[in-house]
Order: C-alpha cells, then sequence, then structure tokens
C-alpha cells in the first residue's frame, strides 16, 4: 500500500485544460520555485465546502473564507494548537492543509487565548445581538445598490447640482463596495464560528479524558436538540403545508404547478390568507440556497419558487395520507438530556461535575451560532451578493460584452475592472467598447477550459500524510482521520463494505440513492437512503421521505451530521468514496452509531 500521494506537481490537468492556472491569482496555485516547500505539506480537498471546479469569479469566495478563518485564528484568538488553513487551487478544486501551533508555542498561547475568547463568552449573548445587526446592515447596504446601463446623456439634475461626476464612477464604485461588503460578510462570518467550535472541541476534550471510551456520537448527542435558525426555512414550509390542509386549499397547490397556484390562490378568500403566509415567509426564509452559497450557479429559493413550492407539494401529500412530517424535537430533546444525565451521575467527584456542567452550558449557548451563521451569511447574504453580481452581469449583456449574464463570472474579480472601464471608456468616447469583439473568444476559451476540469474528478489529498491525524478542528468539521486517510490510499481495493464517522445513531437497511447536485433531489423516493458526496441545509426537507443518509466528506460538526441528529436519521460521514461505489438500486445497510456501510445486494 502506498504511504503518500501523488504530488500536486506531478499530477496533471485534464487534455483541454491547458493554461488553467491563469484563471485564478498567483497566490491561489501551485508555484514551481516553491516546490520543496509546498511537497512537504499535506493537502486534501475540501470538497465538503467547495465540490465544484471554480469559475475564476467564484473563487473569491474560497479565497476570503479561508483568510479570514486565519486571521481569528492567528491573530485574534491565538487558538493554542491551531493556526490558520493553508489553501490552494488545482485543476479547479479546493485543496486545503492545516496550519499548526509549534508545540513549544502552546503554552504562551493558552493564557491569551482564555482573556481573548472569555471575554466573548462572558458576553456571548450581548455580543452576538450585535453581530446580527452587524450583518444586517451589510445586507441592508447590499441591497441598496443598483448596477444600470449608462444613460445616453447625462442627467440634467446632475448639471444642475454641478455633481462634477458621471455615472461610470458610481458604477465602479458600486463594484468596489459590493466586493468590500462581501468581505466584510466573510470577516463576520468567523467572528464567532471558530470559537463555537473551540467551545464543542473543550467539552469533547473533557469528555474523552473524564469518560474513557465514550463514543465521539455521545457527545455530540449532549448538545443536540438545540433549535437553530438555519431549519427555520424548512419549519415555515411545514407551517404553510399545514396551512394549506388546514384552509382546504390543498388540491390547488398539489395539483399545479407555482404560478399557476398562485394565481388560482388569488381568487378566492381562503387562498389570500395562505397566500399571505407564502409572502410572510419568504423574506428573509427565503433567502435559501439549494447548493451552499459558494458559487454564482446556486439556485435560491427566492428567485425559484418553484423549489419551495416542490417541498410544500410533497408535505401536503404526505399530511393527506396521514403522515406525520414535524422534526422529533422532543425525542430528540429527551434522548439529549438522558445520556446527558447518565454521564453526569457516574462522575464521583463535585468539582468534576461542576466543570462537566460549566462546558456543557458553554457548549449548548455556543452551538447554535455553529448552525445559524450559515443562514445568515451563505444563504441570505450571499443570496444578496450573487443577484447584484448578476445584476451587473446583465448590463454587460445588455452593452454587448456577454451573451450569457453567467459568462461574466469567468473573469477574476480584479479583471472586472478592465471590463467597467472598457465600457464606460466607449461611452465616453462616443465610440464602441472593445469588449464585444474581444470578449466572446475569451469567454469561449475559458469555458473550454473551466468545462475540461469539470470532467476530472478531484484527486482526494496530496502528498505525505502525517503518521497520525491529531489536528481537532480537521477530525471534527471534516472527517479526516487516520482511518479515512488509510482509506484513500487503498481505494483501488474492491469492497462492499465502507467506514466513515458515526455521525447520528441508527442502523436501517434501504435502497441507495445516489444524488450528485441538487437539481437530482427530486428523484428521491419515499424510503431510500441518501448517498452523496456532501448534503446542504437546505436539503432538509427531504430528510422526511430518506431513511438514512451517507456522505463521502464531513465530520461529526458538518452540516449532515448536524441536520441528520437533529432530524433522528442515522447517518454516516465522511467514507471518502460512498457515492461512487455505490450505486443507485443498490441494497445497502447503515449502522450510523458505528460509522459502517455495507452493501448487501447490488442492483
Amino acid at each position: 500500500m502506498s504511504q503518500k500521494f501523488i504530488s500536486p506537481y506531478d499530477h496533471q490537468a485534464p487534455e483541454g485544460a491547458e493554461g488553467w492556472k491563469e484563471l485564478y491569482p498567483y497566490y491561489m496555485v501551485f508555484q514551481e520555485n516553491l516546490k520543496s516547500t509546498e511537497e512537504s505539506k499535506f493537502f486534501f480537498c475540501d470538497s465538503q465546502h467547495w465540490p465544484q471546479v471554480f469559475k475564476p469569479f467564484d473563487a473569491i469566495t474560497v479565497e476570503f473564507a479561508v483568510k479570514c478563518l486565519g486571521q481569528y485564528n492567528t491573530r485574534q484568538w491565538l487558538i493554542p494548537p491551531a493556526n490558520g488553513i493553508d489553501f490552494k487551487i488545482h485543476n479547479g478544486y479546493c485543496y486545503m492543509s492545516p496550519v499548526g501551533v509549534a508545540p513549544e508555542l502552546i503554552a504562551d498561547r493558552v493564557p491569551q487565548f482564555m482573556e481573548r475568547a472569555g471575554h466573548y463568552f462572558m458576553n456571548w449573548n450581548d455580543l452576538l445581538e450585535n453581530w446580527h445587526k452587524k450583518v444586517k446592515t451589510v445586507i441592508d447596504d447590499m441591497e441598496a445598490v443598483t448596477f444600470e446601463a449608462l444613460p445616453e446623456v447625462i442627467d440634467m439634475e446632475w448639471v444642475k447640482n454641478g455633481v462634477g461626476l458621471d455615472p461610470t464612477y458610481f458604477m465602479i464604485q458600486n463594484y468596489d463596495k459590493m466586493i468590500d461588503l462581501c468581505y466584510k460578510t466573510w470577516q463576520y462570518h468567523f467572528e464567532f464560528l471558530n470559537l463555537g467550535y473551540a467551545a464543542y472541541l473543550d467539552f469533547f476534550g473533557f469528555c474523552k479524558e473524564t469518560f474513557p471510551g465514550i463514543p465521539d456520537l455521545s457527545i455530540a448527542k449532549m448538545v443536540q436538540g438545540v433549535e437553530v435558525d438555519l431549519f427555520r426555512p424548512d419549519e415555515e414550509l411545514r407551517i404553510l403545508s399545514k396551512l394549506a390542509i388546514e384552509l382546504q386549499v390543498n388540491n390547488i397547490i398539489t395539483k399545479h404547478n407555482v404560478d399557476a397556484a398562485l394565481a388560482i390562490l388569488a381568487e378566492s378568500e381562503a387562498g389570500k390568507t395562505w397566500l399571505e403566509a407564502w409572502e410572510k415567509a419568504k423574506y428573509p426564509w427565503f433567502n435559501f440556497t439549494t447548493g451552499n452559497g459558494f458559487y454564482s450557479t446556486d439556485k435560491y429559493w427566492i428567485e425559484h419558487l418553484e423549489i419551495p413550492f416542490g417541498y410544500i407539494q410533497d408535505y401536503v401529500i404526505r399530511l393527506e395520507k396521514g403522515e406525520t412530517i414535524d422534526r422529533p424535537t422532543e425525542v430528540i430533546a429527551a434522548e439529549r438530556e438522558r445520556i446527558t444525565e447518565e454521564y453526569r451521575d457516574s462522575i464521583a467527584s463535585e468539582d468534576a461535575q461542576a466543570a462537566f456542567d460549566g462546558k456543557i452550558g458553554l457548549a449548548r449557548v455556543v452551538f447554535p451560532y455553529v448552525e445559524n451563521h450559515n443562514f445568515y451569511i451563505e444563504h441570505w447574504a450571499m443570496c444578496v451578493f450573487w443577484r447584484k453580481m448578476r445584476e451587473l452581469a446583465n448590463v454587460f449583456v445588455q452593452a454587448g460584452f456577454f451573451a450569457d449574464p453567467n459568462d461574466m463570472f469567468y473573469f477574476r474579480r480584479e479583471e472586472i475592472h478592465q471590463l467597467l472601464f472598457d465600457y464606460g471608456r466607449g461611452w465616453a468616447m462616443g465610440v464602441p467598447s472593445i469588449g464585444p469583439d474581444y470578449l466572446p473568444n475569451e469567454v469561449a476559451r475559458r469555458k473550454k477550459i473551466i468545462d475540461a476540469l469539470s470532467t476530472a474528478a478531484p484527486k482526494p489529498a496530496f502528498n505525505e500524510p502525517p503518521a497520525v491525524v491529531t489536528e481537532p478542528f480537521t477530525i471534527m468539521l471534516w472527517g479526516i482521520t487516520t482511518e479515512s486517510v488509510q482509506g484513500w490510499l487503498s481505494s483501488g481495493e474492491t469492497t462492499n463494505q465502507l467506514k466513515g464517522m458515526a455521525a447520528s445513531a441508527g442502523k436501517v437497511e434501504g435502497i441507495a440513492r445516489v444524488i450528485n447536485n441538487p437539481e437530482e433531489l427530486g428523484l428521491l423516493q419515499q424510503g431510500e437512503i441518501l448517498v452523496t458526496r456532501v448534503t446542504a441545509p437546505s436539503w432538509a426537507p427531504v430528510f422526511g421521505k430518506i431513511k438514512a443518509t451517507v456522505t463521502d466528506i464531513g465530520g461529526m460538526m458538518s452540516h449532515a451530521a448536524i441536520v441528520c441528529r437533529e432530524y433522528g436519521l442515522p447517518a454516516v460521514t465522511g467514507t471518502g468514496s460512498a457515492s461512487t461505489t455505490i450505486k443507485t438500486g443498490d441494497l445497502i445497510q447503515v449502522d450510523g452509531s458505528t460509522g459502517e456501510v455495507v452493501i448487501l445486494e447490488t442492483a
């Protein structure tokens, strides 16, 4: 068995992708003159957050996110064992390399971390309330930005008021403002997140030391069952579904598409009552994407109403059959309290019990943010950001620069400045811009590269892995363990058994449904087992249909693991290759308590 992965310097791009590196900033790709340094690091593919090849503009999300993650670990909180994360784009995919702290420096960071993080922990609710205000201000500021085609002549009022500037100035300024607000969004994203993980990991470490042999899943259960805003969009759909039954407008909803149903509902008092609730739910809860908010192509409910409406149709049909559609919150909360009491009572020392109470109390206070931030940042804020960028792209389409608004995202964020100036330059001089003649061939060239990169799946990792994976964030969030890395190294072996993280308890058998993208979710049938590379929070409405979830990537604190625990579904995460090893129609057994998946019969 090989003990190391291929070097990124030896991993060639697919045919047709030549020149791909020029699509991304120089600091985001492996450089030849740094080969010896880069080959000394272990990089893993973060397809949990970025499962697709990046268009050049879309890389802004990993660029901002990982930089901002690092600044809090390294420069603000001084988290004792962990600095930031080095990252590179290789063949269009994102690769991560956690940066540890030298062992001899960890002790000196502890008191600094305790003072800095302690201030946030002691003032968590007040600071978090202020965080909500800051994020909402950013969203409002984004909403206020507009992009419009340049006028034939400058408005006379501008002349009378002596503005002394032209619309191109404000268009460039607005673009810069949007990039600035996006960057600010990602600064806020990590303000509390790393502390949320740190508090959980502190509780996790305490439990491992106090209760030798305690399963990771038992620790996770002690903080489950806490209501979080990330589940609110799905909750709104269930409320609307029940209201449809109550108002007896369910037949209208199940028999028509969204446009026709909304038009028919507007013709009756009962229908108008339902529509009023529908409109109320839309803002802000329909600012929710079927993806993860990191790509310009992600579809948001607010812009594709057929998506939430389709989920409502499914819920209504289930209600008509007499099924329950409620999340089992009481059962999960009862299990949380049972297991917490069981372990607490096993502690003999009163001081240790007090320490247990303090650590679990803090974990439960901060845990909701670990999921809630996802709605406010990746979903709501990024929904507005991408919409405004498409608004700008449509200005370019109108000016003949592109045939499709999505073409703009084949250019890096700094290149958009050139396009804006070219547009304004031609307008100012009264001559055609260069873009309409130059850009079509360049867009076609870049599309060809991105399409070629997309034909090849990413390598799971590069270079020599550590003998033992100990970095806690890597294990808890990404599910990368010593065992999973060894599984990647032996991935060529044929087997009917897969091993991953025991992410949510329960053991079931069922027919597998492999889902490769959100558009395929409609194929899921009642009672099937969802098998996918990674889930998104907005997939929650389908969890009422399925028996269990199996993912390629993700640890105990991944969204798939957390959501499955909150919905009472067995889950095995971080299997590495479930979505390619298992085929739709296979009969499989999923044991979310042991992390084992077995293919019982092939389709």
